[in-house]
């Protein structure tokens, strides 16, 4: 690690982090600069012990002093700036005090996550805190992997990472390119796909008996329009979670959570 003491939010040796709120930033829309940010310093520790290959960090004293042991051993830039010059980096203040900035690297083969014995799959899931926080579920309960279908947001956005608690950078994910027709290739490696979905005639969770799914891919649509009639129709089994009288439907990423830790108890 280098620490380098910066004075002047003009310093292009920050413009990695300049401007984090200007939407053309986010390295999902075209122009963006195709990097991974992490904020804070448990978000930045997770950033450090994955893959992504790390560009610089940029922080306060403080919580680059945090940072020192993880620091130790790479080679990387560390920024040292006052809050008033980070804010003005980075365009608003941040309360965590740190952050690092990531290349974004090639995500793995569809087929490498076919592997794993548990899966996640989501559909239409377009709102970036909800993706963070089925990461950051999906990692505590155990799910090997995560198989993005149609229209589901880019999991390295800024937002998600940090609602993930960086475990979006643990968590191997990849595209499926052929929508629903690729769910097939899900269920040729020798997975139970189990739509997850409010519907009439749905199986409820407590029925599913875990040990008849030892690989099991929960497969999860956005809140509101729930998952297309080709994904359901792709599907082994349509579960549904039994909930009270006038409540019809729960939070994507805690009825996820309810399904993986069902799936798990085997």
């Amino acid at each position: 690690m280098i620490r380098l003491v910066v004075s002047d939010p003009a310093d292009p040796r920050l413009d990695d982090f300049r401007d984090l709120t200007v939407a053309d930033r986010r390295p999902d829309r075209p122009g963006g600069r195709g990097a991974v940010i992490a904020e804070g310093v448990v978000v930045v520790r997770r950033l450090l012990g994955s893959p992504y290959r790390i560009r610089a960090v940029l922080g306060v004293a403080a919580r680059i002093n945090d940072l020192l042991p993880d620091l130790s051993t790479v080679d990387v830039s560390a920024y040292v700036v006052t809050p008033q010059v980070m804010s003005d980096v980075v365009g608003f203040h941040l309360n965590r005090g740190v952050l690092a900035v990531a290349d974004r690297g090639s995500p793995p083969q569809v087929e490498e996550l076919l592997a794993g014995d548990r899966l996640l799959i989501l559909e239409g899931i377009n709102d970036h805190e909800n993706l963070g926080a089925l990461f950051r579920n999906a990692a505590a309960l155990g799910v090997d992997a995560v198989l993005l279908g149609h229209r589901c947001a880019d999991p390295l956005y800024r937002r998600s990472v940090r609602v993930s608690m960086g475990h979006v950078l643990r968590l191997p994910f990849a595209t499926l390119p052929r929508w629903p027709d690729d769910l097939r290739a899900v269920r040729a490696a020798g997975h139970s796909v189990l739509a997850l979905t409010p519907r009439t005639g749905a199986v409820p969770l407590p029925e599913v008996d875990p040990t008849r799914h030892p690989r099991a891919a929960l497969l999860v649509g956005a809140e509101g329009p729930g998952l297309s009639e080709g994904a359901l129709a792709a599907a082994d089994v349509q579960v549904q979670i039994p909930m009270a009288a006038g409540v019809d439907s729960l939070n994507v990423a805690i009825a996820a959570a309810i399904a993986c830790y069902h799936l798990g108890s085997r």
